[in-house]
């Protein structure tokens, strides 16, 4: 078998009705649990509450957390066997990635609103885009003489 390290992806769901500083401990724990079973810890991400597509041990909701790891492969079945063995965890799943996450790039939405307030001629992508619609002048014109008309009496 090869020495190399490869690299892991780990979803798991917490209950929903556990507080947000046990969801911080619970998060710590399986941090540290995958030290201590010689994976690496590349990224733990806490993804928030989301419905679920269907209910699991009664809850309808869960507490997402993405957690991205690297090591020989031996560490999986030990941090699945803690996450299987708390009541905490309502779902989990490990799938091999081919290489790294890449890192996820900060938002382009603060700092395209600030390039065009101090570029006031810089157009906006989105609104290029949009279709023109061409209406019929002479229909509006003689909508717009109608209006008028009846404004006036």
């Amino acid at each position: 078998m090869n020495d190399q390290q490869s690299y892991y992806e780990t979803m798991y769901i917490l209950r929903p009705d556990i507080a947000e500083d046990e969801v911080t401990n619970h998060i710590d724990k399986y941090n540290k649990l995958l030290e201590e079973f010689g994976g690496t810890i590349l990224d733990s991400q806490m993804r928030g509450k989301r419905r679920l597509a269907y209910q699991i041990a009664k809850h309808r909701e869960g507490i997402y957390v993405q957690l991205s790891h690297q090591g020989d492969g031996q560490h999986i079945f030990k941090i699945e066997k803690a996450m299987r063995l708390s009541e905490d965890v309502i779902r989990y799943m490990t799938v091999k990635q081919e290489g790294p996450l890449p890192t996820p790039r900060p938002s382009n939405k603060n700092t395209s609103q600030s390039e065009n307030k101090d570029n006031p001629d810089a157009k906006v992508e989105s609104k290029e885009k949009q279709p023109v619609a061409s209406a019929d002048t002479s229909t509006s014109s003689k909508d717009d003489a109608k209006t008028k008309e009846n404004a006036e009496s």
